[in-house]
């Protein structure tokens, strides 16, 4: 490896890797997310499964990072560091399964190319919340369209015209990206392009009965590049990498399908937590509850404590301990699943708040925290009150954390409140009087917060109240045990 060092280069010649794998998989992205979840989960087929598959990688934007990856014969270092089961984990991994990146601004006609790839079986995607969008004035004739799903048209329609429509040259296609539906709500915008630009029925027909679409729910921390310790990760490495990526440990990817898409993919014979089930949505609500809900919970709560970031609250004996009653005794005790597998899931959560390779301030959570309790934590609260005629104790008080946290200071500083203009005035409005049963009537009776009147929740106003009380006489710790004595 002396050799590499002085060369100083990244590139397959000099690492001897003059086999490229034929491209199975195209995908729209280049960014630090797919390539330490994707491509890792896709070199891991071909560790474990002998899938022998390449990726060609589309740079979904006019500006991007396909000339980079291109310079580096499409490797890099993947990192991933993290804590599993209470051990630390850190392993590094040279990614090689890209076989190529095709910018369509630069390049149209390459891109083009890539529909006749004969193996090609796979469209992954993970071009932004915003990336599935329809663009009107996208048209079949640009080179390219603006919008990703246009894009994507243009590709598949390439695909049907030069193999003649057949069906054993359809794709499977499954984007990343972070919305509910993903893959139905590209699907339809598809269809859409080709009723704009009046494509043939019989595309249309290969679209809808032989290439098949997947949602998805993806889920990995990847902080990416390590600017802040570059030299430090460069320190492990016998060559210069300008790709660099960290991510945590803990990978999930659950794709909605069937039996025929297992068979396609076969992830069964690796270690990855990648599920394909029938229905996906009980796993984004799992997500949404547990790890977002139990972040959403904790941020005001553990900020008025006087914790800054998450694995200082996961770490500190008594924030801790409300985060674990929180998710384990209240939040799963509502959700329609095996509460084993709840658990479980649950526990993998903590050890990703403890790891101490990310720092995740609790300030930066705060941001828009009214919206995401409507979301994450009010339905689990909710549900709970249904299911057991009383209010749970740590996510009521929680809630109460969150209204007092938008009094908007405490203990004489002011606190990292982030917010629409709306809800900071409308807050002003609330805590105006010092009564605090007024300002839980006039906080829960809000709709324009929670889509409903929470006022007729029995016991919740006097419930947030007593916790406001509490909270502002005695601090959150005493407040809590006063308040759990009470309730």
């Amino acid at each position: 490896m002396s050799e590499l060092k002085e060369l100083n280069v990244l590139n397959r010649e000099h690492l001897g890797l003059s086999k490229k794998n034929p491209i199975k998989v195209v995908q729209f992205g280049e960014g630090n997310f797919l390539r330490a979840f994707v491509e890792y989960a896709f070199q891991k087929l071909n560790q474990n499964a002998n899938f022998n598959a390449g990726v060609a990688v589309v740079q979904p934007i006019d500006r991007g990072m396909v000339d980079m990856l291109n310079d580096q014969d499409g490797l890099y270092t993947l990192f991933l560091k993290g804590i599993q089961k209470g051990e630390e984990i850190q392993t590094k991994e040279l990614i090689t399964n890209i076989v190529k990146g095709v910018n369509p601004y630069a390049d149209f006609q390459q891109y083009l190319d890539l529909a006749k790839e004969e193996e090609l079986q796979f469209i992954i995607s993970n071009t932004t919340e915003a990336g599935i969008a329809y663009v009107e004035s996208d048209t079949l004739e640009m080179q390219p369209p603006s919008s990703f799903p246009a894009k994507l048209t243009v590709l598949l329609y390439e695909r049907f015209k030069h193999f003649n429509g057949a069906s054993d040259k359809a794709l499977t296609i499954i984007p990343c990206e972070l919305i509910n539906y993903n893959s139905d709500t590209l699907k339809e915008i598809i269809l859409k392009y080709c009723s704009d630009w009046k494509l043939e029925d019989e595309f249309k027909t290969w679209l809808t009965q032989d290439c098949s679409f997947h949602n998805t729910l993806v889920d990995r921390i990847v902080p990416g590049y390590p600017k802040d310790q570059i030299e430090e990760y460069n320190a492990q490495l016998d060559y210069k990498d300008n790709l660099i990526v960290s991510a945590e440990a803990f990978l999930l990817w659950v794709i909605e399908g069937g039996d025929d898409l297992k068979a396609k993919l076969p992830f069964d014979k690796t270690n990855l937590d990648v599920k394909i089930v029938a229905d996906m949505q009980p796993y984004r609500t799992r997500k949404v509850r547990i790890l977002n809900g139990a972040h959403t919970s904790m941020v005001p709560f553990s900020l008025l404590y006087g914790n800054e970031t998450v694995k200082e609250t996961v770490d500190n004996e008594f924030t801790g301990a409300f985060v674990n009653s929180a998710i384990f005794d209240e939040i799963n005790h509502v959700l329609p699943m095996d509460k084993a597998e709840l658990d479980s899931f649950a526990e993998e959560i903590l050890d990703r708040f403890r790891n101490p390779f990310i720092k995740h301030k609790l300030a930066d959570i705060a941001l828009n925290s009214i919206s995401k309790f409507k979301v994450r934590v009010l339905p689990s609260l909710l549900e709970y009150n249904e299911k057991f005629q009383k209010l749970p104790a740590h996510l009521t008080f929680a809630f109460a954390c969150l209204i007092r946290f938008y009094k908007g200071e405490w203990n004489g500083e002011a606190l990292p409140i982030k917010d629409s203009e709306d809800i900071v005035n409308a807050f002003k409005s609330i805590w105006s009087t010092d009564d605090y049963k007024a300002v839980a009537t006039a906080a829960l009776q809000n709709t324009t917060f929670w889509d409903e009147d929470l006022t007729k929740v029995n016991n919740l106003v006097d419930a947030i109240a007593l916790a406001l009380e509490e909270i502002e006489a005695n601090g959150v710790e005493q407040g809590l045990k006063n308040f759990k004595n009470k309730l």
